[in-house]
C-alpha cells in the first residue's frame, strides 16, 4: 500500500513527534507534583534517561507511547507501508527497553511502566486512578509496576 503523502512531508510529520516532554508525559508530571512529589527529569547518569527520576524512592518512571514501543493494546497497529523498517525499529525499542529496566534493577533502583493507552483511548483510566496506582508503588517494596488501559 502506498503513502497518502510523499516522502518529503511524510518526513516533516515525523520529525514532529516528541521524544520528551509528550503531553501523556506532562500529565503525569503534573499530577505527581500536585500531590507533593519532587522529581528529576530525564536524568542522563541513568541507562534509558527515564522520564521521571524520584530520587529518594530509588524510583524510575517510563511514559511509553504505545506504538513507539510495540504495546499489546489497541493503540498499536503494524504499519502497512515499510513493514521490514517499522519491525526492525519497534523490536529494537522493545530490545533496549528490556535492557535498560534490566540495567536499573542491577544498579538498585525500582521502575514503572505507564503506557499511553492508561491516558488515551476508549480502555483510559482516570489522571487519578493512574496516579493513585504510582504513588501507592511509590509507597511500596515493590520492584516494578506497569500501568496500562483496560482495553
Amino acid at each position: 500500500m502506498n503513502d497518502v503523502v510523499d516522502k518529503v512531508t511524510r518526513s516533516r510529520m515525523m520529525s514532529g513527534i516528541r521524544g520528551k516532554n509528550t503531553r501523556p508525559e506532562l500529565v503525569i508530571r503534573s499530577a505527581l507534583h500536585a500531590r507533593g512529589y519532587r522529581f528529576r527529569l530525564h536524568r542522563k547518569g541513568l541507562p534509558g534517561k527515564p522520564d521521571i527520576v524520584l530520587a529518594k524512592y530509588e524510583a524510575a518512571v517510563f511514559v511509553n507511547g504505545c506504538f513507539w514501543h510495540g504495546h499489546d493494546c489497541h493503540l498499536f497497529k503494524w504499519p502497512s507501508t515499510r513493514q521490514e523498517f517499522w519491525r526492525e525499529k519497534i523490536e529494537g525499542n522493545r530490545a533496549r527497553d528490556q535492557r535498560v529496566l534490566g540495567d536499573l534493577e542491577q544498579l538498585g533502583w525500582r521502575t514503572a511502566r505507564i503506557w499511553e493507552c492508561a491516558l488515551k483511548g476508549p480502555g483510559r483510566l482516570t489522571v487519578d486512578v493512574v496516579t493513585d496506582r504510582l504513588c501507592s508503588w511509590l509507597g511500596s517494596d515493590q520492584q516494578a509496576v506497569e500501568i496500562r488501559g483496560t482495553r
